[in-house]
């Protein structure tokens, strides 16, 4: 494709977490400052939210996620800088080289007083014609301890699978999202499904993956898009489908985002 529409994020002194139509698509720290992502699959025709948190709430299960929020004192060096951009492809995804479709920024004055977390947010169209995304049509639900056990079992499920060398369960399960992202980024589906079959392959080739474990109450679901896909996490707020690190400290990661629809849990995201 000539263009490709990402968000880049970067905070300064600070933690900030971008959300494009209520789905969380990046945060960054001291530890990762900056951020782009590719954001086609979370788009829509018409107008479309985009959300600045700085200072976001913490992992999900997380003793402090209960706590009260803080109130917090800027110290003249605190800085968040959200942009979609939209730059031709080989180029960078910089607002030198990059057309800039909407930007939302956070620069308190030293001194000022905020509650955290602080939110800004702004509703704009993007030049997009994709077919209606399934995620949209979910009903929405609740995080409820019963979703996270039947996630909890679904992952479980998928890990399995792996484990015993059956990808093909694994492609099945998640047919609905590789589909939809093959198509956000003008793929055949059918090439983007050979293309995960060959990574789960090579995943499996040196033997069962090192899952990190998956426990009861060790799951915790995120709800998203009001209620319509529920990010699977565990209590450090990683994605609770994920390989210990190998010798080279290289972890295999699956960031799955579930619909519940009539009693079953669908990969949509």
């Amino acid at each position: 494709m000539e263009r490709l529409l990402v968000l880049k994020l970067d905070a300064v002194a600070c933690e900030a977490e971008a959300w494009l139509n209520g789905i969380a698509i990046a945060r960054v720290d001291a530890a990762r400052p900056s951020a782009v992502v590719p954001v086609h699959e979370y788009t829509v025709a018409g107008v479309n939210r985009l959300e600045l948190v700085a200072w976001p709430r913490p992992a999900a299960g997380s003793a402090e996620e209960a706590a009260p929020p803080p109130t917090l004192r800027a110290d003249g060096h605190m800085a968040a800088h959200l942009r979609i951009l939209l730059p031709r492809a080989g180029n960078p995804a910089d607002e030198a080289s990059a057309r800039c479709l909407a930007q939302l920024d956070w620069m308190p004055p030293a001194g000022e007083a905020f509650e955290a977390p602080l939110n800004r947010s702004l509703d704009l169209p993007l030049p997009v014609s994709f077919p209606r995304w399934r995620w949209l049509d979910a009903p929405p639900a609740e995080a409820t301890p019963a979703l996270a056990e039947q996630a909890l079992a679904l992952l479980s499920q998928l890990a399995r699978a792996l484990e015993e060398g059956n990808t093909e369960a694994f492609v099945s399960a998640v047919r609905l999202r590789t589909e939809e992202i093959a198509t956000a980024y003008q793929l055949p589906p059918e090439q983007a499904t050979e293309s995960l079959r060959r990574h789960l392959a090579e995943l499996c080739s040196a033997g069962p993956p090192a899952w990190l474990p998956l426990e009861p109450g060790g799951v915790f679901l995120r709800r998203l898009a009001g209620g319509r896909l529920f990010e699977c996490l565990d209590a450090s707020g990683e994605p609770a489908l994920r390989t210990a690190a190998d010798t080279r400290g290289q972890a295999h990661v699956f960031p799955l985002r579930l619909a519940a629809v009539e009693g079953k849990l669908y990969v949509l995201r």
